[in-house]
């Protein structure tokens, strides 16, 4: 089987991870983690984040397009990883062209959130809509859910509530985010006392990077369900970790700081109530939010510290029953599936 791949991102990359392992005799080609073959563009060519770090990789992208168009002809299937901002572009691209292999957009675009006109989109140059939210279905006519990556990925669920004096901290997988995050953490790692073990959870490939400056006062981990599980809480920078976070079980604050312009236009854009993905799935299970979030100049030592006296461990306890129950399993087998049944029905 081959599959043409547009991966972009590194939990992209994750969750392709966990669908490879559900198929047998696959040659991957297009854009993705060098790990898994050789790709034409590595994802790590593509990370960005806000709106104007985006603007120099747009010229980049549109080159890329006209190398998958033709690396498709070769593929059996085409597997789009999240990232609408390059894979619609690339969806309406292989169509357009007349691309025979069956299309099938994984982790779909957050309509819910801004640009519902994508949906026509979407639903238009893509061939299968696989949904790992089980609200995709109020905005997409043709979605299936397919169950959430992280019960694939998760294996342990915190169960133990005793203190263990141990905190988490995670500034996020950007450098961008990294460097406006780690001073304030390094000012409120100081409000723990010294018997306090303070680890700081970093993506494998940036362990050692420079841009955290001084770590002296942490533990590095690069396992972050490992180090979630066994914290008392953790303070982390919006993304999926908070919904890591919340199934594990985790007490945590949401802690978000960004370029003012970037900001300001996902402000006049977004149009959601919260950005936690867990606070996101109580609005849609019609629930009150489960955690505090602190958004740019309220993102201070002080007021972290705040959150975490304050925090309700209860609400924790129960999140994590409700969260498994509301996403009911893990998607990669469903989407190994889809692209084997695609195959067939070529």
């Amino acid at each position: 089987m081959k599959i043409l791949v547009s991966s972009l991102e590194p939990s992209a990359n994750l969750h392709l991870g966990y669908i490879l392992k559900n198929l047998e005799n696959y040659e991957l080609k297009g854009i993705f983690d060098p790990k898994f073959g050789k790709p034409l563009l590595a994802s790590s060519e593509f990370s960005a984040m806000g709106f104007v770090e985006v603007l120099p990789l747009i010229f980049k992208a549109k080159r890329a397009i006209k190398e998958m168009v033709k690396l498709a002809k070769e593929c059996d299937v085409v597997l789009l990883i999240d990232s609408p901002a390059f894979n619609l572009p690339l969806a309406k691209a292989l169509k357009k062209d007349g691309v025979k292999a069956k299309i099938t957009y994984y982790i779909l675009p957050q309509v819910w959130a801004w640009k519902k006109k994508r949906v026509k989109k979407v639903e238009a140059f893509c061939d299968n809509l696989a949904s790992i939210l089980p609200f995709d279905e109020k905005f997409y006519s043709k979605s299936t859910f397919v169950g959430h990556p992280l019960l694939d990925q998760i294996k342990s669920f915190k169960d133990d509530y005793t203190p263990k004096k141990t905190i988490s901290f995670l500034p996020g997988s950007r450098k961008a985010e990294i460097k406006r995050l780690m001073p304030i953490f390094r000012e409120l790692v100081c409000k723990f006392d010294d018997d306090f073990t303070k680890i700081l959870v970093t993506p494998p490939s940036l362990k050692d990077d420079k841009i955290y400056g001084d770590t002296s006062g942490f533990v590095i981990s690069t396992n972050t369900h490992e180090s979630l599980q066994k914290s008392d809480f953790a303070f982390i920078c919006s993304g999926t970790a908070t919904l890591e976070s919340a199934l594990i079980g985790t007490p945590f604050v949401l802690c978000y700081k960004a370029r003012e312009i970037d900001f300001f236009i996902a402000k006049n854009f977004v149009k959601i109530k919260h950005i936690g993905l867990a606070n996101i799935f109580y609005d849609f299970m019609n629930k009150a939010e489960l955690h505090k979030e602190l958004l740019q100049g309220d993102v201070t030592a002080l007021n972290l510290y705040k959150a975490y006296l304050e925090c309700d461990i209860n609400k924790f306890k129960e999140a994590k029953d409700e969260l498994k129950k509301y996403l009911k399993f893990g998607s990669a087998k469903n989407v190994a599936q889809i692209l084997k049944t695609s195959i067939i029905d070529k």
